[in-house]
C-alpha cells in the first residue's frame, strides 16, 4: 500500500460520502462484515488483537467490534482524511481500536491473531499488493485467518460485471449508457486481477487453505489462513 494523494479517499468531498455510499454500491456490505468476523472467530480467542488493512471509513471495525466485544484493533490506511471519518464512525467503541496513518509498514508487528482487508487491496497495482499480503502474513500469528474482498477481473467478462456492480449502486434511476462508461473507466483504472490470481498471491505470501466466501456481481472474497 503506497500514499497516493491523488486518489479520491484524499478529497473530502469523497471521503464525506463514503459511509452512505459503500452500503449502496457493495451487495451485503454488512453481511460481507459479519462473514470476515465469522471467519476470523473460528479461530480467534475471545480477547483477540485484530489489524485492519484499509480501515478508513472505519465501518467494518465497528461492525467487528459491535460482534466480538472482547477484541481489539488496530487500523491502518494512508489518507488521514478516511481515518478522521473513521474516528467519528467508531466514536462508540474507541477505546478499543487504534488508528494510525501509513501502510502496512507501518502498522505494528504484533502477531495478530486475525486480519481483514476488505474494499482495498483492488486499489494496489500488482507488486504492491503482492508485498503487501506478505506483510499481513508476517504480521499474524500460526493459525490466523486473513479475510479480503474486493473488486475481481473476470477475464471478457469483466466489463459486464463491473457494469452490473456499477448499476447495482445507481439508485437514481438506471441509466444502463452511464453505468458501462462507469465500469469502462473503473476496469481500465484499477489494477484489478483475475480470483485465480488473487488465491496465487495468497499462496505465495505463505497463506494456506485459500477459499472463496463472497461472490457478488464483480466482487469477490476469499479467507486465508497463516
Amino acid at each position: 500500500m503506497t500514499h497516493d494523494h491523488a486518489s479520491p479517499f484524499h478529497r473530502k468531498d469523497r471521503v464525506a460520502a463514503y459511509c452512505e455510499e459503500a452500503p449502496r454500491k457493495v451487495p451485503g456490505l454488512f453481511d460481507l462484515h459479519r462473514m470476515a468476523m465469522l471467519l476470523l472467530a473460528e479461530t480467534a480467542p475471545t480477547h483477540a488483537e485484530i489489524l485492519v488493512v484499509g480501515a478508513g471509513g472505519g465501518m467494518e471495525t465497528l461492525s467487528l467490534a459491535e460482534a466480538q466485544p472482547g477484541w481489539r484493533f488496530t487500523g491502518i490506511d494512508p489518507s488521514g482524511a478516511m481515518l478522521d471519518l473513521a474516528r467519528a464512525t467508531l466514536s462508540s467503541v474507541v477505546g478499543r481500536v487504534t488508528l494510525i496513518e501509513g501502510t502496512v509498514d507501518q502498522a505494528p508487528t504484533g502477531p495478530f491473531d486475525g486480519a481483514v482487508s476488505l474494499l482495498t487491496l483492488h486499489h494496489v497495482g500488482h507488486d504492491e499488493r503482492q508485498r503487501t499480503l506478505c506483510e499481513i502474513r508476517a504480521r499474524l500469528k500460526h493459525g490466523a485467518r486473513l479475510a479480503v474482498a474486493g473488486h475481481s477481473s473476470l477475464g471478457t467478462a469483466s466489463q459486464r460485471w463491473m457494469t452490473r456492480s456499477v448499476a447495482f449502486g445507481d439508485r437514481g434511476g438506471l441509466d444502463w449508457s452511464r453505468c458501462e462508461q462507469t465500469a469502462r473507466m473503473m476496469v481500465e483504472r484499477l489494477p484489478l486481477v483475475a480470483p485465480e490470481q488473487e488465491e496465487a498471491m495468497l499462496r505465495e505470501a505463505d497463506f494456506r487453505d485459500v477459499q472463496l466466501f463472497y461472490a457478488a456481481f464483480s466482487f469477490r472474497g476469499f479467507v486465508a489462513t497463516a
